[in-house]
């Protein structure tokens, strides 16, 4: 297991929501129970509609690259820093799928014979993946559907005619799954309206989710029904835990209202006692939070992911520091993938 698929679970672990909501009032003249129920009513579609538009992005446009800078760090009792490690990528398109293509590790250039065997792992694995996606979805009777219509108007305007740039997969590639870290669910009545802030010279709405079920996978679920074998006390454990991870633990979502886009969104935990590894730490803090930008006209794609987990051990706090910057952003308009100093 990787350092950042561990860090992934450890905060998929702890989720989201620290108590019933509060029912946002727009005005302070609304005090009617029926027009704060309106009031609720009209938030609810708004939320359901920037979360249906969430996932439509990153294919408006048909071929692009862009950087990636990661970065972890592991600071120890009295602010050792006991380990990290930084490393750069380049983003492109070929057959079809985006590739992560590593640049330097720690700033050591990557050699060229291990950045294609990088490539071709990835690629190959982001094939598997499609195909798992398709099989599951024959499966369940719903064919796969790419997430932007090949007619949309955005997409055809930019569409290049060489093949080999075109945009096939319709599963997220990593770049977009990775900001996208809380996969929200629409759930009805669990938002309150805080007010209305500034972010990045736009006006943008700041809302409050409360939800119940944020990391409750119903189709995992589907496909791993309850282990009859497994002791009823440890099932009841597991349905307690879940819903307290999603008691103790708040998201707070920016969105744009005209094109009813998320463009940041924070993830506060309260507190983890209940945790049934507490005898090993206590959580002290875990924080989480994604940042969109607009690199093209009317195309939001993520701009940076950063993410704070503290822990008290026997031997002192533990500070876990991960984030991730996605940057220059470019139009792509040839075959050729681009890398730093030239094309090939």
């Amino acid at each position: 297991m990787t350092f950042k698929v561990f860090l992934a679970a450890v905060l998929v672990g702890f989720g989201a929501a620290m108590a019933a909501p509060v029912r946002p009032v727009l005005s302070a003249a609304d005090t009617d129970a029926a027009a704060v129920a309106l009031a609720q009513s009209d938030l609810d579609e708004f939320m359901r509609q920037v979360l249906a538009r969430r996932d439509e992005n990153w294919k408006k446009l048909q071929q692009y690259v862009l950087d990636e800078k990661e970065k972890v760090e592991v600071i120890g009792p009295q602010l050792v820093r006991i380990m990290g490690a930084r490393k750069e990528y380049r983003w492109f398109i070929k057959e079809g799928f985006f590739v992560r293509s590593p640049v330097t590790y720690d700033g050591i250039a990557v050699t060229e014979a291990e950045r294609r065997k990088f490539e071709d792992d990835y690629l190959r694995q982001a094939k598997e993946r499609e195909k798992r996606e398709a099989d599951r979805a024959k499966a369940s009777g719903n064919g796969a559907t790419p997430d932007i219509p090949q007619s949309d108007a955005s997409v055809q305007s930019s569409a290049p005619t060489d093949v080999e740039g075109l945009i096939n997969q319709s599963r997220q590639p990593q770049f977009i799954s990775s900001a996208y870290f809380l996969r929200f669910k629409f759930e009805q009545g669990k938002y309150a309206l805080v007010g209305r802030e500034q972010f990045d010279g736009r006006p943008v709405l700041r809302i409050e989710y409360y939800p119940e079920r944020l990391f409750t996978d119903t189709r995992d679920k589907a496909a791993k029904p309850s282990d009859p074998a497994k002791p009823a006390r440890d099932r009841r454990q597991d349905v307690e835990v879940e819903r307290l991870m999603n008691k103790n633990s708040l998201v707070t979502i920016w969105v744009e209202p005209t094109a009813k886009q998320i463009v940041k969104f924070a993830f506060d935990n309260v507190q983890t006692d209940f945790l049934p590894v507490s005898w090993l730490f206590r959580l002290n803090d875990l924080k989480a939070s994604m940042t969109m930008s607009q690199p093209f006209k009317d195309v939001w794609l993520p701009k940076d992911v950063d993410v704070l987990l503290s822990a008290m051990l026997a031997l002192g706090t533990f500070d876990i520091r991960y984030h991730l910057d996605y940057f220059d952003y470019k139009e792509a308009t040839t075959s050729g993938r681009i890398i730093r100093g030239g094309r090939q």
